[in-house]
C-alpha cells in the first residue's frame, strides 16, 4: 500500500501559510516604522533612528525573500514575491526620506543593500517561473522496432543564464522617463495615474522635461545636457551623475552627487547637500504655471526659505567657502519660466 502523499504536501502548504502570515506581520511592522521614529528614540540621533528602522525593514525583506526561495509552484509563489517587493519598496522610501540626514557612508551602504535585495528578488522571480515538467511519451515508432510501453523523460533543459545584478538605473523606483535622446517630455502629475507617487529620470541626453503638479520623491540619474523643470516634491530629490544640465525644482530635501557644470534653481526647506561635485551653481526657484501656488502650498513649500544659497559640501570640511559651488550671477540667471501652455508630448517609458 502506497503512503498517503497528500499529507506532507498539506503540511508543507500549512507551513507556507504560516510563513506568509509571519511575513505580513513583519511587513506591517516595517511599513509602520517608515517615517516614524521608534517609541524609545527620544535620545537617539537621526542616524541611529534610521539604522534601527532600516534594520527592521531589511529583516522584513530578507524574510520575504526566504519565503520566495521556499515556495513551490503549488504554493502561492506570487504572494511571496509581492510581499518581498513591498518590503523592498519600504526600504527605498525609508532611504529617500532620511537621505538628507545621513552621512555619505551610511547612505551608500543603504543604497547598496537595497540594490542587493532587488537583485535577489529578480533571481527569485526568475526561479519561480513555471518550468517544463517531465513529458510522458512512447519511443518513436519504427517498423523494425515495435512501440515500447516505457516512460522516458524529456532531455534535460540547460540551466537558466545567471541573472546579472541590476544596475542603479533598473532599481530606481517609480514612473518616469528613461533612456531617451533629444526628446521633450511634458507631464501633468495632477491628472496622471502616478499622482503623488515616486518619479524617475534616468539616462537622458539633450532632453527637456516639464513636470507640473506634485510627486512624492524624485530620482535623477545620469543626465547629460538636459533642462528639467519640476513643480513640487513632497519629500526628497536624489540626483546622481549629471553633466551640463539645468534643474528648476522645489522640494523638502535635495541631495546631489557627482554633478558637473550644472545650475540648480531651487526652493528647498533644508540646506541642499552636494558631494563629489564641481562647477555647480545655485539660484532661486523660477518656475511658474497655472495652479503652482496651490501645489507648493499643499507640499509645504509656499515660503521661500533662502536655503538655495546655503549649500553643504560634504567633501569640503574646511572653514572657508567650498570651491565646488557658487551662486549664479544675477545677470546670468533665468527669468521666470512659465509652462502653463505646454501640453503632454511624450508617454512614460
Amino acid at each position: 500500500m502506497e503512503p498517503d502523499s497528500d499529507q506532507p504536501k498539506a503540511a508543507a502548504r500549512g507551513g507556507h501559510r504560516k510563513h506568509l502570515a509571519m511575513l505580513e506581520r513583519l511587513s506591517k511592522r516595517s511599513s509602520s516604522s517608515v517615517g516614524a521614529p521608534p517609541s524609545d528614540s527620544s535620545d537617539a540621533s537621526p542616524v541611529e533612528a534610521f539604522l534601527s528602522r532600516f534594520a527592521d525593514a531589511k529583516l522584513a525583506a530578507e524574510s520575504a525573500l526566504s519565503a520566495c526561495r521556499s515556495s513551490s509552484p503549488e504554493d502561492d509563489a506570487a504572494a511571496s514575491l509581492a510581499a518581498a517587493a513591498a518590503a523592498i519598496d519600504d526600504i527605498d522610501r525609508l532611504i529617500a526620506e532620511a537621505s538628507h540626514a545621513l552621512p555619505p557612508y551610511e547612505l551608500r551602504a543603504a543604497l547598496a543593500t537595497a540594490a542587493d535585495l532587488r537583485a535577489a528578488h529578480s533571481v527569485a522571480a526568475s526561479e519561480l517561473r513555471p518550468k517544463k515538467s517531465f513529458s510522458f511519451r512512447n519511443k518513436s515508432r519504427n517498423p523494425r522496432n515495435p512501440p515500447q510501453d516505457r516512460v522516458t523523460a524529456s532531455p534535460p533543459q540547460p540551466p537558466p543564464p545567471e541573472q546579472p545584478k541590476p544596475s542603479l538605473d533598473a532599481i530606481l523606483p517609480g514612473f518616469g522617463f528613461r533612456g531617451r535622446n533629444g526628446a521633450t517630455f511634458v507631464k501633468d502629475l495632477r491628472v496622471s495615474n502616478d499622482k503623488d507617487g515616486d518619479f524617475t529620470l534616468a539616462d537622458l541626453v539633450s532632453c527637456e522635461v516639464y513636470l507640473k503638479g506634485k510627486c512624492r520623491a524624485l530620482y535623477i540619474h545620469k543626465l547629460r545636457d538636459c533642462r528639467v523643470f519640476v513643480g513640487a516634491v513632497l519629500g526628497s530629490v536624489l540626483i546622481e551623475d549629471v553633466d551640463g544640465c539645468i534643474f528648476v525644482m522645489a522640494a523638502h530635501q535635495i541631495r546631489i552627487h557627482e554633478a558637473r557644470v550644472t545650475d540648480f534653481y531651487l526652493r528647498v526647506r533644508s540646506r541642499p547637500i552636494i558631494e563629489d561635485c564641481s562647477g555647480v551653481r545655485f539660484a532661486p526657484y523660477v518656475l511658474n504655471y497655472e495652479g503652482i501656488g496651490e501645489d507648493l502650498k499643499d507640499s509645504g513649500l509656499e515660503e521661500e526659505t533662502g536655503n538655495w544659497a546655503n549649500v553643504d559640501d560634504f567633501k569640503w570640511l574646511k572653514a572657508v567657502q567650498s570651491p565646488n559651488w557658487r551662486l549664479v550671477p544675477e545677470e546670468e540667471r533665468l527669468q521666470t519660466v512659465n509652462i502653463s501652455e505646454l501640453h503632454k508630448q511624450e508617454d512614460d517609458s
